[in-house]
């Protein structure tokens, strides 16, 4: 909004005073710098009109100006009717001088004339409303103003009743008219208070007021000179002032810069002392009224020196005592004290170290201010500052240090106008700027990605773009470049058109295999936004090979460089332009690149792996249809894999269960839930039956068998169970890929790459990170409700059906994931992955009372123990209603389902990371922060419990016969962990973990793992027990999970990560029955998932019911190395030397086993020792002297 129309209307009748007004001898005389008595009286007020016209024109050189002399009613009204119907919704100003006319009315009148100029003719202020409109702006230059300032306000209130009245009662006259504007976007200003006149003082213009608000300097100078200061400065006179050299828009010039210090004093005060969205409105939406309000404030200084209180309307608080005042008149008192030299002796003008000065000032808030503080004064004269060539290198680098203190910081530079000043300095040149302009535009993008519309309209973009494809900038500011790139082509066709044309594509390949990590990153993620949608930029890619170089990428480590690859893959299969070989084969090229990443050890690189998935299932989606109906078809008659059992250490399958047919029904409706905390999990495992009968078969309700994280899926009714992806079906169908020959099935090739990504699909719906399985989960459930839609029979429908349709997706909500704190569900930005945080919901600290029992259910199923990959059991869909006249429309719909709720909101968290401070000192850095002194504390501590441990082993043999801990375990404990430094000891039974303090015997803590019910916890580990600890556990269907804020009173458990860390663990006869197992012994059981941790390098070793040690690098979030055991039975323990080197490994046939892991995988077996004929239950490679203790297991009944 701008004002567009000035209305100049001055009711002055020159020569005669009006009648309720006695003037002083000698008076104020001067209107617009004119005697009127110097000059006829027609003459003078045309003289007059002209020059109040230039005086406005000065501020708003574009406004149409129209004067009324000396008017009747009659022009007053024709001008502003014409006025307001030419500005149409944009602003008029009405500036009323009422010196030769009687005061205003407690009526709320103020007067003109008629046409013979013999009589005062009175004008409403509500007909000057009917007239002006809103929005307006009202100047009012007479004594008494503020009596019009009351009763405009008093009139706007009538005409709001009015219409409320009018709005209620349709026979109401004004029931029928266009509703008129609000007068609340009226605006107002008034030289005094409704019981004041106007200063008389002969040494003052008459329109004192008018004064100020046109002609600042000027009116500001005299005042000052008027003051007793000024004696200070010898040989300064009224007419020496009219001398000063220069012009205001010169800042080069005396006066120039003291209109240029002037224009940041009243802009800092009103931005310090007005509330922010008034400080908007008023100073930073239309130049006119921000330059009169700017003025206002000096007026208000001015005239309270002679007993008359300026009025506005919004109503401002005082301003005219603020310190900032000080400021204005040193420096007025330093341009004044050169004048006598520079005009008689034509010396040189020495420029005011103001801005020097509040630089200073600014500079000291910024090193020397405590955290919690007002927002330093001098941020608006930063900013005026930037204009200046002198001042512009210091300006920009301070703001950037403001800037960088957090968001909080951007917004308020934002809201004191920052974005005009920044945008006009892209258009330099100064190679000295870049880093710092672009620093500063990092930090407001990453706050307001809206800017990105005029970045682009101003051509901001090409600065950005030479920008990056400099090599001679460093990384870090090239990385901050692809950033804002990044953020102007997201979601902006514009964007991406004018980036494209810029050749950011080729900018941005060339510079993937950068050494810096966060470059990679950003470069990927602005590959996949500037072809997200964008047809014309994909092709651009294919040309270029990006798809083919960003390949390697997806092996990078760093596990948010890995995600951002997959993430601009994602987004090039993700466009559905016109489809031919060319792309499909692209398409499928990528899609079995994308595959490989299924065991990715980052879940943030599975979930996003599941959204790029998901695209180019959306563009196939009917071959996804077939492919899922054979997979199903195939699951009906498919027959259970043979198990293995352990006899004697060795892996063996053991006799095949008889299969049952596929469940197709669950109990009810009611029992598809969202499990969403650990322990809480505990109450919905209430409906397992173990039973020995159908050859140890295992019968479970689907719907009370879930541990997602959010709820669950049913698509259709939920009274219609024809068809139900269920726990089952999908554990069927995934083994089916696995275990069956399917190349002969009909239709689809099961060798097909649509064949290939269902099957990582189904694994990943597997994941034991619950929010990537979900996210599988919704592609499955949306394929699968799509391909049995499309053959179900078609059905005569009564009446009543045909008012209802099959909802195109999935009816739960929350569909969204869209990451708004510190972090995405899981990511690694610091130096270890496994110390992150995650965004988990809150967990319920109730204990459950019960236990998991055997509570028979109606229906049986087969229960397969293979299966343990797959964990979650649940309704995903039904069949729905009967099939309508609808279902076409509702097709449509649901091919948008995928693609438009799978997120994982990994590129905005990315984009956090330029909004938080990056110059600030680390918290555990800082000597007085609570996390340092924390972290001091532990160091203090464990200090001294080596201590004691050193003096405990001094002792030597210590006797046994005390018992100093005794407690009974919800669970039947399974694996005991021992903090290293604290009296914790966690203790985990099949699914579950008890934290308990073995000193004083309190239950800590207990939750739920979060494994399958078929699973159960085999190891665990302290993972940075020296510091903040993370609890580690692995279950023998080979998932890994870790813990953060455990045993703690405080706060909630938090699962900071998980994966999969074996994937080829071997099927075993563990856990088919709780009646037979807990009979078996070790051996029988199979050794499950075994771990040890590596804390100096951050290393986990793994292995179990498989022939390989598997080596994970956890900082990384990756596999470091395969070993093969090269023997045919489990792996039971493990135990490194912290070296990077031996690896010592027990197994089930009794043999010990070295490895050297910096050798070869056929030379890295060192040493095998035969010492046991039976199970090793546990090695110990011993520091520092190298020796290895082994433990095997006896005859004794294994409990």
């Amino acid at each position: 909004m701008k004002t567009v129309s000035v209305a100049l209307v001055l009711c002055l009748n020159v020569g005669v005073d009006p009648p309720d007004v006695v003037k002083t001898t000698p008076c104020a005389r001067l209107e617009c710098w004119i005697d009127p008595l110097a000059m006829g009286p027609q003459k003078a007020l045309e003289t007059i009109g002209a020059n109040l016209q230039k005086q406005y024109e000065n501020w708003q050189p574009r406004a149409r100006y129209k004067q009324s002399l000396d008017p009747t009613v009659d022009e007053v009204k024709k001008l502003c009717t014409s006025l307001r119907r030419n500005a149409k919704e944009e602003r008029v100003l009405f500036h009323y001088n009422g010196h030769g006319v009687p005061r205003p009315t407690v009526n709320g009148e103020i007067w003109v004339f008629n046409k013979n100029y013999t009589q005062y003719i009175p004008l409403s202020i509500y007909d000057l409303q009917t007239w002006m409109g809103s929005p307006s702006i009202f100047v009012y230059d007479c004594s008494n103003a503020g009596l019009i300032v009351k009763s405009f306000k008093q009139f706007a209130l009538q005409r709001e009743q009015e219409l409320e009245v009018a709005a209620i009662t349709a026979s109401h006259p004004l029931a029928q008219m266009p509703l008129p504007p609000s007068m609340k976007n009226c605006i107002q200003l008034a030289a005094c208070d409704e019981v004041e006149l106007l200063p008389m003082n002969p040494d003052l213009p008459a329109d004192l007021f008018t004064s100020c608000l046109t002609t600042p300097i000027k009116i500001a100078l005299r005042w000052f000179c008027m003051q007793k200061s000024v004696k200070l400065v010898p040989g300064v006179t009224l007419d020496l002032i009219e001398k000063i050299p220069g012009r205001l828009n010169d800042r080069r010039t005396p006066l120039g810069e003291l209109n240029w210090i002037f224009t940041a004093i009243t802009d800092t005060i009103a931005w310090n002392v007005l509330p922010r969205d008034l400080f908007q409105k008023l100073f930073r939406q239309d130049l006119l009224v921000a330059s009169l309000f700017r003025n206002f404030l000096l007026a208000e200084r001015i005239m309270r020196s002679y007993n008359c209180k300026p009025v506005s309307s919004p109503q401002l608080p005082p301003t005219y005592m603020h310190a900032m005042w000080q400021a204005w008149d040193l420096a007025v008192d330093i341009c004044l004290s050169q004048l006598p030299t520079i005009i008689e002796e034509g010396t040189a003008f020495q420029h005011s170290p103001f801005f020097a000065d509040q630089l200073t000032a600014f500079q000291v808030w910024l090193d020397m201010g405590v955290e919690n503080r007002n927002p330093p004064e001098q941020l608006p004269i930063v900013l005026q500052v930037l204009l200046s060539q002198v001042h512009r290198l210091r300006a920009l680098d301070l703001l950037g240090r403001f800037l960088d203190l957090g968001p909080w910081a951007v917004s308020l530079a934002l809201s004191v106008g920052i974005f005009p000043y920044v945008l006009k300095l892209l258009q330099s040149s100064a190679r000295e700027l870049r880093p710092l302009l672009v620093f500063i535009w990092a930090k407001i993008l990453a706050v307001d990605s809206s800017c990105q519309a005029d970045l682009v309209k101003d051509n901001g973009h090409k600065y950005f773009l030479s920008v990056l494809a400099d090599p001679y900038m460093p990384a870090e500011h090239r990385t901050m470049t692809a950033f804002i790139l990044a953020v102007i082509v997201n979601n902006y066709t514009t964007g991406q058109e004018a980036c494209l044309q810029g050749n950011l594509i080729a900018i941005c390949l060339e510079q993937l295999n950068d050494p810096h990590p966060l470059l990679r990153q950003w470069v990927a993620i602005c590959l996949g936004r500037i072809w997200q949608n964008f047809d014309a930029a994909r092709w651009c890619g294919v040309r270029d090979s990006a798809h083919e170089k960003l390949y390697s990428l997806l092996s990078d480590p760093i596990p948010e460089v890995r995600t951002s690859a997959v993430f601009a893959l994602g987004t090039f299969v993700e466009n559905s332009g016109e489809r031919t070989d060319h792309s499909t084969t692209i398409d499928h090229n990528v899609a079995m690149m994308l595959a490989q990443l299924i065991n990715d050890g980052s879940a943030m690189v599975r979930k996003e792996l599941v959204v790029a998935l998901s695209h180019l299932v959306v563009q196939y989606e009917s071959n996804f249809c077939t492919v899922a109906l054979q997979f199903m078809e195939e699951e009906k008659n498919y027959h259970l894999p043979s198990p293995a059992t352990t006899e004697a250490g060795n892996l063996t399958p053991v006799r095949e269960a008889p299969s049952t047919p596929r469940l197709r029904s669950v109990s009810s409706y009611g029992n598809i839930r969202a499990v969403t905390t650990p322990r809480s999990l505990n109450k919905s495992l209430q409906n397992l039956s173990l039973t020995e009968e159908g050859g140890g078969s295992v019968a479970f309700s689907p719907g009370n068998l879930s541990t997602s994280s959010s709820a669950s899926s049913t698509l259709g009714s939920p009274d219609n169970e024809e068809y139900i992806l269920s726990f089952e079906t999908i554990d069927k169908m995934r083994r089916v890929s696995s275990y069956s020959s399917l190349n002969s099935l009909i239709g689809v090739s099961f060798n097909s790459v649509y064949t290939q990504i269902w099957r990582v699909l189904l694994h990943l719906a597997a994941d034991p990170y619950p929010e990537a399985s979900d996210l599988a989960m919704k592609v499955l459930n949306s394929i699968a409700y799509k391909a049995t839609v499309s053959t179900r029979p078609q059905r005569i429908l009564d009446a009543a059906s045909l008012t209802q349709s099959a909802p195109a997706s999935p009816t739960n909500k929350g569909m969204l994931i869209h990451q708004v704190g510190g972090s995405p569900p899981t990511s690694s930005a610091s130096s270890s992955s496994l110390t992150n945080d995650t965004t988990k919901p809150p967990t319920n600290r109730e204990l459950p009372t019960n236990r998991p029992g055997n509570v028979p259910t109606a229906m049986g199923v087969q229960y397969t123990p293979h299966s343990h990959q797959f964990p979650r059991t649940r309704k995903m869909f039904d069949k729905g209603p009967d099939q309508t006249a609808e279902d076409g429309d509702d097709a449509m719909v649901h091919k948008g389902f995928i693609s438009g709720s799978l997120q994982t909101g990994f590129c905005d968290w990315s984009g956090k990371y330029f909004a938080q401070p990056v110059m600030k000192m680390p918290e555990e850095h800082d000597v007085e922060s609570q996390v340092r002194k924390e972290r001091e504390w532990r160091f203090l501590r464990n200090t001294k419990v080596r201590k004691q441990a050193q003096s405990l082993i001094q002792r030597g043999v210590t006797r046994l016969d005390d018992q100093i801990f005794i407690n009974r375990n919800p669970g039947v404990p399974s694996v005991v962990k021992f903090h290293p430094f604290t009296s914790c000891i966690a203790v985990a039974d099949k699914d579950s973990i008890c934290f308990w303090d073995w000193e004083k015997g309190e239950k800590l803590d207990y939750f739920h793992n979060g494994n399958p019910r078929y699973t159960r916890i085999t190891a665990m580990e302290y993972l940075n027990g020296q510091d903040c600890s993370l609890l580690l556990t692995a279950t023998d269907d080979g998932a890994i999970r870790v813990w953060k804020n455990f045993a703690d009173l405080e706060k909630n458990p938090e699962m900071v990560t998980a994966w999969q860390g074996l994937s080829d663990m071997l099927p075993s006869t563990r856990g088919l029955t709780r009646r037979v197992s807990i009979y078996l012994d070790r051996s029988k059981q199979g050794a499950g998932m075994v771990v040890d941790w590596e804390q100096d390098t951050g290393f986990l070793i793994t292995s179990g019911d498989v022939r390989i040690i598997r080596i994970w690098d956890t900082e990384r979030e990756m596999k470091v190395q395969d070993i093969p055991t090269g023997a045919e039975s489990c792996v039971t323990s493990l135990s490194c030397d912290s070296h990077r080197s031996l690896i010592v490994a027990g197994l089930g046939d009794g043999t010990v086993r070295v490895f050297d892991r910096r050798m070869s995988q056929n030379d890295c077996r060192v040493m095998t020792y035969r010492e046991h004929s039976a199970w090793v239950v546990k090695t110990y490679l011993n520091q520092p002297d190298g020796n290895i203790l082994s433990v095997r297991y006896s005859n004794f009944p294994f409990p």
